[in-house]
């Protein structure tokens, strides 16, 4: 099975900026960024809830917990919300009109969450519209740990904060391209 398409910070730009022309641009940047930034599943932003992301003053946490029927693997994990997302999902939650009966933290226009496949098909349409029709909703998963891997995080905490429970899945990941391989070719 062909891996997701990895993304740069430029084209993660591109996507964001095609984010701002949809109907429900604060969400969609959000979700996306959940994605990018938090290395969450489409599966996993689809099963967030008002009450994962924020405490009970009404903030934005710095990391909460998903629950085993959150993930994949059925089992819970701690996710870490940098200040990039955090701040974009402050921005989201201060447009949404988040119906009150419903506790899903995404919801579509008819006012209920995500299923997992809406998510991926969400994720899918947003990325076509960017002009990236061969990315999945498992790009911006991949292009964290990528990214990561890129700058010296170990491959150990970047199982941990994907939630895989081998490292070679992990390591399955990480995409090398060029500009990698040129670095590392300087510092011999």
């Amino acid at each position: 099975m062909k891996q997701a398409r990895t993304l740069t910070d430029k084209q993660l730009k591109q996507v964001l900026a095609h984010c701002s022309t949809r109907k429900h641009a604060a969400r969609d940047r959000a979700i996306v960024l959940f994605s990018f930034l938090a290395g969450l599943r489409a599966k996993e932003i689809a099963a967030l809830t008002q009450a994962n992301v924020l405490g009970e003053d009404g903030r934005v946490r710095e990391e909460f917990t998903l629950s085993p029927l959150q993930t994949k693997g059925r089992k819970a994990r701690r996710v870490f919300l940098n200040e990039r997302l955090q701040k974009e999902l402050a921005i989201y939650l201060k447009q949404a009109k988040l119906r009150a009966i419903c506790p899903a933290l995404f919801q579509s226009q008819k006012g209920a969450g995500f299923s997992p496949n809406t998510m991926c098909q969400l994720l899918l349409r947003i990325y076509d519209g960017a002009g990236f029709a061969d990315a999945t909703s498992h790009s911006g998963r991949r292009s964290m740990i990528t990214a990561l891997a890129a700058k010296g995080i170990g491959v150990r905490v970047l199982q941990t904060l994907a939630g895989h429970s081998s490292i070679s899945t992990t390591q399955r990941y990480i995409d090398v391209n060029d500009e990698q391989l040129r670095a590392a070719v300087e510092l011999a």
